[in-house]
């Protein structure tokens, strides 16, 4: 019966350090690979955002570019005299603007969305509080590009965030 015993363990043993082996190295090139797998996947990934990514900063660019006090007042004008009214349509076409455009936050840092907002909101409260004083139409368009001849407008913030974000991505 010990010969049976020990002659099962000869033939198990060499069985077993092979299959530990076998375990052993198995494990190594799978760990190996893992980090590879992870790398193409994310390069793939990467791949298939980045032109989502770019979309949407330009598109948030052209957002500013668009709500820029100077070329909304050049691209639209006065549909009448009064002042309320063309008020209310340069503020309705930056909320335009920005609904077409509001989805692209997910696609951008919350830095750069929180700088268009801050953007968005101070074209705005701009442009009521040079209506406020104009008597016309056209002198609230004066009064604004007057006003932004000699500062520089508040979408140049938004726009440079834009720029940087891009560079990192590319």
């Amino acid at each position: 019966m010990e010969d049976k015993l020990i002659e099962s363990i000869v033939y198990i043993l060499p069985a077993a350090v092979t299959g530990l082996v076998s375990y052993y190295m198995f494990n190594r090139l799978i760990a190996q690979q893992k980090p590879k797998s992870k790398m193409e996947i994310l390069a793939q990934k990467n791949k298939d955002t980045l032109p989502i990514k770019l979309q949407a900063y330009e598109r948030m660019l052209l957002f500013c570019e668009r709500i820029n006090p100077v070329k909304m007042l050049v691209r639209i004008k006065p549909i009448s005299d009064d002042t309320h009214d063309y008020l209310q349509l340069l503020i309705a076409n930056v909320e335009q603007e920005f609904e077409h455009n509001l989805v692209q936050q997910i696609y951008i840092s919350n830095d750069t969305w929180t700088a268009i907002l801050a953007t968005k909101s101070s074209v705005i409260n701009k442009l009521r509080q040079v209506a406020e004083t104009s008597k016309s139409a056209n002198e609230l368009r004066e009064n604004v590009i007057i006003h932004y001849s000699k500062t520089l407008p508040p979408t140049d913030t938004p726009i440079s965030f834009i720029k940087n974000e891009v560079k990192k991505l590319l």
